[in-house]
């Protein structure tokens, strides 16, 4: 069969890589992250946390994503997406497995430090894999739909974890790991199963490669472009800390702070967390595609926007209807700037570099990810309160809304 003929059957595979992305994300980033804010609650009481310490338990993971993504456009390129997503997952699922022993805090900072090194391991690549398959003006729903991983995980945590904790007591959090472990790795083998690095392996052209116009498609292929050096990748990074620092100091701290200061049981506390996960598999499709059609821009603005809003309600400690509406808002756009953020790199360097330049933008958000929890947990262990906390997320969600107004548009 030729190519044009196979581009014009219904069903691209293109959508087979998206649904194998989305099991990716659940996995790595949605279960091996951040299920973590269930879990955190019951870990403290067996292993005696303080706030300080949660806080450094989720910056561990972020450094060891950190660490993964400086190297993990490059390897991408050389041993293939595939092989590097499926060997990334091993690496979470086995540490999540070994969490399960953790007697200490050092014991679970080490291991949760190697989860994130497995996090970073798969995210990049599978995120790379959006520019290779689809054209300019699909990327960010692709991408979109790829980030929803990450809301069916809070789902299955905000559910199954306080069950499991309910039904085998404080050593639940043990049983919890285990069962995620599982998950993450049978995703690992059906990734090896399902994804191809490039259409040309399937004997096919890009998602909407027809429909684009010329002009437009220029873009696509730049031989001379040096990722490392391109100014408006690294402005796009300091958006992306500025997201990183913000969101996970919610994502982190919301459940404690609701069973903490607020007073809300365990599993009261759960299903608040999983009604974000419901809300954010709207976020991704919804903004990507926003984004093809008015711009990264616009898409950006509006995304941090709701997001400036979603800290301010839950800072003021306001009851009832204000906690609602910051979930919403928190829900609504949660996975948003990922997706974005994944298309915008490949508008600016091509298919061909969006998987290194993704990598560095990706390195510079792990940095805010970094600072973003122990900054938190410090500031919330001082002033007896995550209100500062969230305070200070709505302040950089702010100054990222005004440097996203600057924001460049990609030379066509």
């Amino acid at each position: 069969m030729k190519n044009s003929e196979k581009n014009n059957i219904i069903f691209h595979y293109g959508w087979i890589i998206v649904f194998s992305g989305t099991l990716c994300t659940l996995a790595c980033l949605g279960l091996g992250r951040f299920a973590l804010g269930m879990l955190l609650p019951s870990m403290a009481i067996t292993l005696n946390l303080s706030y300080s310490q949660m806080g450094f338990i989720s910056t561990s993971n972020f450094f060891g994503y950190l660490i993964s993504v400086l190297v993990s456009g490059h390897w991408a390129i050389h041993i293939g997406h595939r092989r590097l997503i499926f060997i990334g997952l091993l690496i979470v699922g086995i540490s999540m497995a070994l969490m399960s022993k953790a007697s200490n805090f050092l014991y679970v900072l080490i291991l949760y430090m190697i989860t994130g090194i497995g996090s970073g391991t798969t995210n990049v690549p599978v995120m790379g894999l959006v520019s290779s398959w689809f054209s300019s003006r699909q990327r960010g729903r692709a991408a979109g739909f790829i980030v929803i991983g990450s809301g069916f995980a809070i789902i299955i945590s905000g559910k199954l974890i306080p069950y499991i904790n309910k039904t085998i007591g404080a050593e639940g959090w043990r049983i919890s790991w285990l069962v995620l472990s599982s998950i993450v790795t049978a995703i690992a083998f059906m990734s090896l199963m399902l994804i191809r690095d490039k259409p040309e392996e399937k004997g096919l052209r890009p998602v909407g490669i027809g429909e684009t116009p010329p002009q437009i498609n220029q873009s696509e292929e730049r031989p001379h472009i040096n990722v490392y050096k391109k100014g408006v990748i690294y402005y796009l990074g300091i958006i992306y800390f500025l997201f990183g620092y913000t969101y996970v100091i919610y994502a982190t701290f919301i459940v404690t702070a609701l069973v903490k200061e607020r007073g809300f049981s365990e599993s009261i506390a759960g299903n608040f967390w999983a009604w974000v996960g419901l809300l954010s598999l709207f976020s991704g499709p919804v903004f990507g595609t926003l984004s093809d059609k008015f711009g990264r821009k616009a898409g950006l603005i509006i995304v941090f926007s709701f997001f400036t809003l979603s800290y301010l309600l839950v800072a003021t400690g306001l009851p009832g209807l204000f906690l609602y509406l910051s979930i919403f808002f928190y829900g609504i756009v949660a996975w948003s700037i990922p997706s974005i953020m994944a298309a915008a790199v490949g508008d600016y360097v091509g298919a061909k570099r969006a998987s290194k330049a993704f990598g560095l933008v990706t390195f510079i958000f792990g940095l805010g990810q970094i600072t973003g929890p122990a900054v938190a947990g410090i500031l919330a262990e001082r002033t007896m309160s995550f209100s500062s906390s969230f305070y200070m997320a709505a302040a950089g969600s702010g100054v990222a809304i005004v440097l996203t107004a600057f924001l460049k548009k990609p030379k066509r």
